[in-house]
């Protein structure tokens, strides 16, 4: 039995990493401030995982988590690009210095390896699909560049220390407990709850915008062997399903399954946000054995099915 710190164990992603932890019978620790979290997508963990509430930015309070374990899953950050463009010196605080505490706090603690939740959003919008890990970041938000400085503290801390880290940049994640009610939400909660609730979906944009959209399941499963399998040190993988949709494509798929086809609302693109996004994840194949086990189609119905059951 290993023990696995989950910071941010309260969110959206981190949430889905405890309970699949939990059900292997690994012993767990959740630190998470609740800011953003929620303490219900813990319920299915309930008494099987401890929780520290604490803040990223509190490095007392990181080492404390960080006491005896094994590996550090780091999914605590503020999310959203947007939300990086109205508040970037918060975004700055959580994601940069709450990430090098988690990092000193693993050093000084002993731990075997820390996996870091990056972002296919540090590559910006070059047009060159699909994006693989050689290409030169170009962040293009707050949120982008906090992503990146993590990655590059991430490596430093490898090579200066010799701590032991794994880098997986996310594409789109989505599923279950992503919480449509947030200012900040993603465009498939939003649109699920939309299209449930009777409303009319905002596409902000042409709609011809795409994704790499890639069911949570997936990202857990990534995150697991990322912390296991000794080829995937010092490494910066993507993980994604390899292929793309327009939120055009999104927004029927989600009518097609929710039984309710409506014509979107278009408003002006929003800053920061990227055109178009696709992943080539050979090389997390190569060094973590990663293949997508839920397809994007499986995902948007599994996802639309648990909206339905809590609606």
């Amino acid at each position: 039995m290993a023990f696995y710190l989950v910071t941010g164990g309260a969110g959206f992603i981190g949430s889905h990493l405890v309970a699949e932890l939990v059900s292997r019978a690994e012993r767990v620790r959740v630190l998470d401030n609740f800011s953003t979290g929620h303490r219900e997508n813990l319920a299915p963990a309930a008494g099987q995982a401890e929780i520290i509430e604490g803040d990223l930015r509190d490095y007392q309070a990181v080492l404390r988590a960080c006491q005896g374990v094994d590996y550090v899953l780091h999914q605590g950050a503020l999310p959203s690009v947007q939300r990086s463009v109205d508040d970037p010196m918060t975004s700055h605080q959580v994601n940069v210095d709450g990430t090098v505490n988690v990092l000193e706090a693993a050093r000084q603690s002993g731990v075997k390896r820390v996996v870091y939740a990056s972002s296919s959003s540090v590559y910006g919008d070059k047009p060159t699909l699909p994006k693989h890990e050689e290409m030169a970041p170009a962040p293009k938000s707050p949120y982008a560049a906090s992503k990146l400085a993590g990655e590059y503290y991430m490596q430093v801390f490898h090579q200066v220390f010799g701590l032991e880290t794994a880098v997986l940049r996310y594409f789109n994640v989505f599923g279950p407990r992503q919480d449509p009610k947030s200012h900040y939400a993603g465009v498939i909660p939003r649109f699920i709850a939309c299209l449930l609730n009777g409303g009319t979906p905002v596409i902000y944009g042409d709609g011809l915008q795409s994704r790499d959209f890639t069911y949570v399941a997936n990202v857990v499963a990534a995150n697991l062997l990322a912390a296991t399998v000794p080829e995937a040190t010092g490494q910066v993988m993507n993980i994604a399903c390899g292929e793309r949709h327009s939120l055009l494509e999104l927004l029927e798929l989600v009518g097609k399954v929710v039984g309710r086809q409506v014509q979107p609302q278009f408003e002006q693109e929003r800053r920061g946000d990227v055109k178009h996004s696709l992943a080539d994840i050979s090389r997390a194949r190569q060094y973590l054995g990663y293949q997508p086990q839920v397809s994007f189609e499986e995902g948007i119905c599994r996802t639309v099915e648990w909206a339905q059951e809590g609606s």
